[in-house]
């Protein structure tokens, strides 16, 4: 129930019943962490609530998709525990974590639930070799491409995210969104297009050498005087 005012809950006597009911479920607990938290019987256990705009990663996702269907939410969405949520992002990194470029690196390097995509935050998104030094033409190229994609998913309103990323199903219009958005985010590493799914990695797995060995050229050099 978030901030409601209390004269307002006192408004609603069936809120009020569920209410009371969860302060007792709480207080019943045989842990303790779990009677403390009857002293907030209105609030959530683990809050995930952010006030501005933040983009969702399900921790789990069918390995028969494409992309990944990242969401790209607003302070009124309430996020469960089976996703990672960031909120210092832009329609700039949705659309570079919805390309085919980010998603050749899940492929790779994410982990695997039974078959699914298993995607995680140390491994899987800390690590992601980003674009270098995008120009501001082709950050704004990739804010555009990666708007049409949302744009495509609004105009099915009755439908899930599940029902649009479904490979049989996935619209033609949505389709065609994600196709522009990968050679927009395409152009922010390189001029030349990818050819396949191996040149993308080998290409991402370079750039992360590049970025990661100035790091550990300084990690052998303070091991080098420690063991002196």
């Amino acid at each position: 129930l978030g901030d409601c005012p209390p004269e307002e809950l006192r408004k609603m006597p069936e809120v009020m019943k569920l209410v009371k009911a969860g302060r007792k479920f709480r207080l019943e607990s045989k842990s303790e962490p779990t009677q403390k938290l009857a002293e907030r019987p209105t609030r959530f256990h683990v809050e995930n609530m952010p006030k501005r705009n933040f983009i969702v990663i399900p921790k789990v996702s069918s390995i028969r998709r494409r992309y990944i269907p990242i969401g790209f939410m607003t302070p009124e969405t309430l996020v469960s525990d089976l996703c990672f949520i960031n909120t210092n992002v832009g329609l700039y990194h949705f659309g570079v974590l919805s390309s085919a470029m980010h998603m050749a690196w899940v492929r790779q390097v994410g982990g695997r639930l039974k078959s699914d995509y298993r995607y995680s935050a140390k491994l899987v998104y800390n690590n992601y070799p980003w674009p270098e030094s995008p120009t501001d033409k082709q950050r704004g190229e990739v804010e555009a491409k990666a708007q049409a994609v949302l744009d495509a998913r609004a105009s099915f309103a009755d439908a899930s995210l599940a029902d649009l990323y479904d490979p049989l199903s996935m619209p033609a219009k949505l389709n065609k969104a994600h196709a522009a958005l990968d050679r927009a985010v395409d152009r922010c590493y390189r001029a030349k297009p990818f050819g396949s799914e191996r040149e993308r990695i080998e290409f991402l797995f370079a750039l992360f050498e590049k970025l990661t060995s100035p790091l550990t050229a300084s990690l052998t050099k303070k091991s080098k005087r420690q063991h002196r």
